[in-house]
């Protein structure tokens, strides 16, 4: 399979490293500075870029019938556009805002425990991210899909950075040097707490998850997730 990666910083060097060891070939390294690409050099595309160039490279891809992963955060609110292009391009695309095999787990084991607590209205649910200095952006895209795992399956109605309120889900986010990511879910009562938690060594998880979605998606059209992928759910 012939790889092009978009964005070529921490996480681009490790998922060419994890395609390498899976036979793949990256045939392009695609950077802010990159003036040219030649689409037909290769067979699928992979986006770890920035939340500003995301949804260009995105765009580009499906215009030109590049099936493309994407796993940048942060620039969600072009996301249905990103849907809609797609569809009218009949092209293939996966947006995740985590690619880890883990994480997906956790994501579906979140909803069902969301489930469960539905009915117990004396648990208030929190979160709470960690991440490394030098991610952006906050709540990390990760935190923002176990919300909205838990909002989607009771009666809470929105999420909220720092703040709590009535139906809403209060984020905290915490930077701290070297952490791959770890992510909490709290319900809490006067009498009792539960938690479930995932957390990242590395980041080798994030990079494997991205190439078997760009190994899945050839051949397909639409628009897909990683329960598609892992045939979660």
């Amino acid at each position: 399979m012939r790889i092009a990666l978009f964005g070529y910083g921490r996480m681009g060097k490790m998922i060419e490293q994890a395609a390498l060891n899976r036979n793949h070939t990256i045939v392009a390294k695609i950077d802010i500075d990159t003036k040219e690409i030649d689409f037909s050099s290769f067979d699928v595309a992979i986006d770890f870029s920035m939340p500003t160039a995301a949804y260009g490279n995105i765009t580009k891809c499906l215009e030109n019938n590049i099936p493309i992963i994407s796993g940048t955060t942060g620039w969600l609110e072009n996301y249905e556009n990103a849907v809609a292009l797609c569809k009218e391009k009949e092209g293939a695309f996966i947006y995740a805002s985590n690619f880890s095999l883990g994480v997906n787990v956790f994501f579906e084991l979140n909803e069902y425990l969301a489930k469960m607590m539905k009915s117990l209205k004396q648990y208030n649910v929190s979160m709470e991210e960690i991440h490394h200095t030098q991610k952006l952006d906050a709540p990390s895209g990760t935190a923002i899909t176990l919300a909205e795992g838990v909002i989607n399956n009771s009666d809470y109605t929105k999420w909220k950075l720092d703040e709590s309120g009535t139906n809403q889900i209060p984020i905290t986010a915490k930077r701290i040097e070297a952490v791959p990511g770890t992510h909490t879910v709290f319900y809490d009562s006067e009498i009792d707490s539960i938690e479930i938690k995932h957390t990242a060594h590395n980041r080798e998880g994030f990079a494997l998850g991205a190439v078997i979605a760009a190994e899945w998606i050839i051949g397909k059209k639409g628009i897909f997730t990683m329960k598609d992928v892992l045939n979660l759910g």
